[in-house]
C-alpha cells in the first residue's frame, strides 16, 4: 500500500475524528465555558442597573424630590457597578485561558502532525498553515468576540423588559434587533468566500517565500529571483484583494450597524416621548427604555465589528480538524529491547510520498553485528529512497525492514531513533547548540560525551567537516 494510500486510509478509518477532536478539549475547556456562561449571565442582569435607576431618579425620586433616596439609590448603583466591572474582567481573563487550554491541548498534536505530514504523503501549499489556524482560534477565544455572543442570548431578556414598559417600545426594538441580525448574516454571507481565498493566498506567499529562501543559491545562480519574486508578488495581490474585500464588507455593515443602533436609540426616545405626551408612560420609562435599547443592541454590533475574526477562526478550525484526522494519536507499543544482533531487509519496495511508481524494488539482504554494506549506484537510482526505508522515514510499499527480528513499526520513532545515526543529504542544524544537536536534544543525555564531541567538531579543519558531507 502507499504512503499516499496510507493518509487516505487514516482520513477514511477517522471520518469521526472532528467530533473526537472537539470532544477531546470539551472536557478541559467544559468548567471554564460555563464559568463564562455563569459570569455573562451576572454581567448581563448587572447591565440593568442603569435603566432601573433612571426609572427610580424619574418616578420616584423626582416627584418626592427626596436627597436620601437618591443618595440611597447611586451608592447601590456605584456597588453593582463596581460588581459588573469585576464580573467582566473575570469573564475576559477565562477567555484569555481557555485561548491557552485550547494551544496546549492541540499544540503539540498539531505541530507532531507538521512534522510528519511530509513523509505520509505529498502535500502542497503552506506546511505550516495548521499552526497558524491554531493560532487564529487561540487569538480569537482571546478576544472580545467570544463574550459578545455569550451576550446575543440575553437579548430576549431585554426585548420582553421593552414590551413590559409599553408594546409600542418593543415593538421598535425588537424591528431594529431583527434588521441588525439580518446585518449579521448578510456580513457572514458575503464574507465567506473572500475569507477562503485569503488564506489560500496567505499560505501561498508563506511557501514561494519559504522555498525561495531555502533556495536562494539556486535563484541567484539561475537568474530565477524575478520570475519567482513576480509570482510570489501575484499572490500576495491575491491575498490583498482578499482581505480588502473582507474589511470592507464588514467595515461597511458594521458603521451601518452603528448608525442603526443610534438611529433606533433616538426613536426609542422620540417613542417614549410621544407616550408620555399621551399619559400611557412616565418620564422614567422615557429614559430607560432608551438606555435599554442601546444594551440590548451592543452585542450585535460588537458581534458584526468581529465577524472577520470570527469566521477566520471558524474557517481556521475547520482545517485544522481536518488535518488532525488524517494523524490519528499514536498508539502505545511493548517496549522492546536495544537492537543488537541483526539487520534483516525482506523484500522492500520503497515509493516516496505521492509517486504510484517503485524507486526501489525488493531489496532483500541481511547483517549480523560488526558488518557493513556500501549501496552503490549511479544518482536518482534508489539509494536515498532506501536509506529512508532503512531508517523509517518512509514505510516501504511492501516488505518490511526488522532489527532483530522486530518491523521498524514496531518502535515508537524516539525510541527507534536513539539507535540509528542519520546524515541526510542536505544538512541543517536545528536552533541551539552543537552540543544539544549532538545529544539531539536529550536533556538527560550525558554531558561529557557532547561536550567531547562538540569539541573534536570544532577542532576539525572546516573543509574536512565539508569533504564529510555527503
Amino acid at each position: 500500500m502507499q504512503p499516499t494510500a496510507l493518509a487516505n486510509n487514516a482520513v477514511a478509518a477517522n471520518d469521526d475524528e472532528p467530533s473526537s477532536t472537539t470532544a477531546e478539549v470539551r472536557p478541559g475547556i467544559g468548567g471554564a465555558l460555563l464559568g463564562v456562561g455563569l459570569l455573562s449571565a451576572l454581567v448581563n442582569l448587572l447591565y440593568l442597573t442603569g435603566s432601573l435607576f433612571m426609572l427610580e431618579v424619574y418616578d420616584r425620586v423626582l416627584p418626592s424630590r427626596s436627597v436620601p433616596t437618591l443618595l440611597g439609590l447611586a451608592a447601590i448603583v456605584l456597588v453593582l457597578y463596581g460588581f459588573q466591572g469585576l464580573f467582566d474582567v473575570l469573564r475576559n481573563r477565562l477567555l484569555v485561558r481557555i485561548g491557552a487550554s485550547v494551544d496546549r491541548a492541540f499544540g503539540r498534536r498539531t505541530y507532531d502532525a507538521v512534522v510528519q505530514a511530509p513523509l505520509v504523503a505529498s502535500r502542497h501549499g503552506d506546511g505550516l498553515q495548521p499552526l497558524r489556524d491554531l493560532d487564529q482560534v487561540r487569538t480569537f477565544l482571546s478576544s472580545p468576540g467570544p463574550a459578545a455572543l455569550f451576550d446575543l442570548p440575553w437579548i430576549p431578556l431585554y426585548l420582553l423588559l421593552c414590551f413590559a414598559f409599553h408594546p409600542w417600545i418593543g415593538a421598535a426594538v425588537l424591528g431594529g434587533a431583527l434588521l441588525l441580525v439580518s446585518i449579521t448574516l448578510v456580513t457572514d454571507l458575503l464574507t465567506r468566500r473572500p475569507s477562503r481565498a485569503a488564506a489560500a493566498a496567505a499560505g501561498q506567499r508563506y511557501t514561494l517565500a519559504e522555498a525561495g529562501r531555502r533556495n536562494a543559491e539556486v535563484l541567484r545562480a539561475m537568474g530565477m529571483a524575478p520570475r519567482t519574486g513576480d509570482i510570489w508578488a501575484e499572490a500576495s495581490e491575491r491575498n490583498l484583494v482578499a482581505q480588502r474585500r473582507i474589511s470592507d464588507v464588514a467595515g461597511g455593515f458594521g458603521a451601518l450597524a452603528k448608525v442603526l443602533r443610534l438611529t433606533l436609540q433616538s426613536l426609542v426616545l422620540g417613542v417614549g416621548a410621544y407616550l408620555v405626551i399621551a399619559g400611557e408612560a412616565t418620564g422614567g420609562i422615557m429614559i430607560a427604555s432608551s438606555i435599554l435599547v442601546a444594551r440590548a443592541l451592543a452585542p450585535v454590533e460588537l458581534a458584526v465589528a468581529h465577524w472577520k475574526s470570527l469566521v477566520a477562526a471558524r474557517q481556521g478550525w475547520g482545517r485544522l480538524k481536518a488535518f488532525l484526522a488524517s494523524f490519528p494519536s499514536e498508539r502505545l507499543s511493548v517496549a522492546l529491547p536495544p537492537p543488537c544482533e541483526s539487520v534483516r531487509v525482506e523484500a522492500v519496495t520503497v515509493t516516496a510520498p505521492g509517486l504510484e511508481h517503485a524507486l526501489v524494488e525488493d531489496a532483500t539482504f541481511s547483517l549480523r553485528a560488526g558488518e557493513g554494506l556500501g549501496v552503490i549506484g549511479a544518482s536518482g537510482s534508489g539509494k536515498s529512497s532506501l536509506i529512508r526505508a532503512l531508517v523509517g522515514i518512509w514505510a516501504p510499499l511492501r516488505g518490511c525492514v526488522r532489527l532483530d527480528g522486530a518491523t521498524l513499526d514496531q518502535w515508537p520513532p524516539e525510541v527507534l531513533g536513539r539507535h540509528i545515526g542519520y546524515l541526510p543529504q542536505d544538512v541543517e542544524l536545528f536552533a541551539g547548540t552543537v552540543a544539544q544537536n549532538i545529544a539531539r536534544f536529550d536533556p538527560d543525555a550525558p554531558s561529557t560525551a557532547s561536550r567531547s564531541s562538540s569539541s573534536s567538531t570544532s577542532r576539525t579543519p572546516t573543509s574536512t567537516r565539508r569533504a564529510r558531507t555527503p
